[in-house]
């Protein structure tokens, strides 16, 4: 049987005991199994250590409500979803790093237990290694959020400051727009009209990490790109060409985005944008999309 792209529930032995996985195959190689979880995170199920497995339904029978996931534990969602070239962990944060595309992929993820007496410390060591600034991505008025204002760290000026994250629930979702076409990479074309590309090759490599990806275009006049990491999809990049705007393309690449999200396995989903841009949330709120937090941006001081 081909288990890739198969939601399995997997016992395999672990250390002295036994350990249950359950998640959709991403690729089933001779040296094992990996397996992405329903929350984006993945498992290797080493071959030879198969106890038991069996293949489940595509969408589990109880679903969980976009806005029960915590702040923290979305913020781990979204950044699988937008995957830095490096990333390093400092107890349960992230230490992000791609040669400074992106603000999200060139700061650290913070959530949890930095695991460290020093936390602000091994943020500024590791960008400063890098000939990065040091910049930290925390929800906003969350108890860091006043640790690092209280050890001097200041918001940026010289990008947007953060971002509001939104989530929705995929009930009834929409038909995908005949006339939109959506690929596994991101062609010249559309790195064109995303337009915050500097380097080609760094921007391919976060944009296209994901293992579930599609880059979504109608003609020449609009772009977006969903990912799917377990259950949560990702909204994001969505642009319309101005000569070509007020025309409903915007809302077609989302009703396109969002019914390949479902085809690939994702019940809820999130998109980061402004809280200022009114028109982005007045386009997405048909859909569903309410704020579940904030996030800033902070820098050394």
């Amino acid at each position: 049987m081909d288990l890739v792209g198969r939601r399995v529930s997997v016992r395999h032995r672990s250390g002295d005991g036994a350990r249950d996985v359950v998640g959709r195959v991403l690729s089933a190689e001779p040296d094992g199994l990996r397996i992405e979880r329903r929350d984006g995170e993945l498992a290797f199920v080493p071959a030879g250590t198969v106890l038991a497995m069996r293949v489940v339904p595509d969408r589990p029978v109880r679903t969980r409500a976009a806005g029960a996931i915590s702040s923290e534990d979305l913020t781990r969602v979204t950044s699988r979803g937008w995957p830095a070239t490096e990333s390093v962990p400092l107890g349960a944060w992230e230490l992000r790093a791609a040669s400074g595309f992106t603000g999200r992929a060139n700061s650290a993820a913070v959530h949890g237990d930095p695991g460290t007496d020093d936390p602000f410390g091994a943020v500024v060591d590791f960008y400063r290694a890098r000939d990065l600034r040091p910049l930290v991505q925390i929800v906003e008025d969350s108890a860091w959020h006043q640790r690092f204002v209280e050890a001097g760290w200041v918001g940026v000026t010289d990008q947007p400051p953060g971002a509001i994250v939104q989530v929705a629930d995929l009930r009834d979702v929409p038909a995908a727009d005949p006339e939109a076409i959506v690929a596994d990479h991101a062609t010249d074309g559309w790195l064109r009209h995303y337009g915050r590309v500097r380097d080609a090759s760094t921007a391919r490599a976060v944009l296209e990490g994901p293992a579930t990806v599609g880059f979504v275009s109608i003609g020449d006049a609009a772009i977006g790109r969903i990912v799917v990491t377990g259950e949560w999809a990702g909204l994001a990049a969505v642009e319309v060409d101005p000569a070509h705007r007020r025309q409903g393309l915007a809302r077609r690449i989302v009703e396109t985005s969002l019914a390949w999200a479902a085809a690939h396995g994702a019940d809820k989903a999130y998109l980061q944008t402004m809280r200022d841009n009114h028109p982005a949330i007045a386009l997405y709120a048909p859909f569903g999309f309410r704020t579940h937090h904030a996030y800033r941006y902070l820098t050394a001081p």
